[in-house]
């Protein structure tokens, strides 16, 4: 079974709490004594495998010696549910990531990306889901509306293979609909769409997502997710500056953003 990954803002805090007990230069053992914890349930809790409270971050301060303003707050949003667990959601460990984004990088080589399909596309894509399908469109359509938001805005830029263009979801008309839809998004200033006319190129393995945060000192996500559900969420800076170098690669074969466009309304008109 594929250990979960813990959520971005718990994760983020446990930095924090680690940070904030090297300062105090404190080693685990003597900090697990003193905040009466089990050195084993600290390292979790530095890990981000567990929640922690207020009373606990309270306990943290004192014993560091270090006040953070901030700390309680970000210990508050750490334990909330995720905004889309509502609507009966499972998130793999994307969803929550990229809420917390600020720029989504992503090579599509079989599908639309998920933040510019249609309702229609949408639904098409998700017909044998069950009775999740319109649970699973309003996620994505909240999804979606970062791209157009002015005080959390989200940065689009996205490599499509032209196979995803020409491949039927759904009716001929749902595509049109699609495909017009292309056009207008990328229209926005937080959208860049560029289409990959390549036969042969570096990504034919398959697709992925790379994720940038506001704060510099979050790291890179490396983001692939398999066909059978799976999926790989890297930090690692190594892997991760690989993939940057093979979207930079993929983004100089491909045609610039004017002549994407004009592929895609070129399509429409057949």
């Amino acid at each position: 079974m594929r250990k979960r990954h813990p959520p971005f803002r718990r994760r983020k805090l446990a930095k924090k709490l680690r940070k904030l007990r090297l300062h105090a230069r404190m080693n685990i053992q003597e900090a697990a004594q003193a905040l009466d914890k089990d050195v084993q349930a600290l390292y979790r809790i530095e890990a981000g495998e567990t929640r922690v409270d207020v009373h606990f971050g309270r306990s943290v301060m004192d014993v560091y010696d270090a006040y953070d303003p901030d700390l309680l707050d970000e210990i508050r949003d750490a334990a909330r549910r995720g905004w889309w667990t509502p609507f009966g959601i499972k998130d793999h460990g994307y969803l929550d990531v990229e809420t917390e984004a600020a720029t989504v990088r992503e090579f599509a080589l079989a599908l639309i990306p998920g933040l510019l399909q249609t309702p229609d596309y949408m639904r098409a894509l998700f017909a044998t889901h069950g009775n999740a399908v319109e649970n699973q469109i309003e996620v994505r359509r909240i999804r979606q509306r970062r791209l157009t938001s002015e005080d959390t805005p989200l940065f689009l830029h996205v490599i499509i293979d032209e196979h995803a263009l020409h491949r039927l979801v759904g009716e001929p008309e749902i595509m049109r609909g699609q495909l017009r839809h292309l056009v207008e998004a990328a229209a926005l200033s937080t959208v860049k769409i560029q289409v990959l006319t390549s036969t042969l190129h570096i990504a034919m393995a398959g697709s992925f997502i790379i994720l940038d945060f506001p704060d510099p000192e979050d790291p890179e996500v490396f983001y692939v997710e398999y066909g059978t559900g799976g999926s790989i969420h890297i930090e690692d800076s190594e892997q991760v500056h690989g993939a940057n170098l093979v979207f930079e690669r993929l983004a100089a074969e491909a045609l610039s953003p004017e002549e994407s466009v004009a592929l895609i309304e070129r399509i429409l008109a057949e």
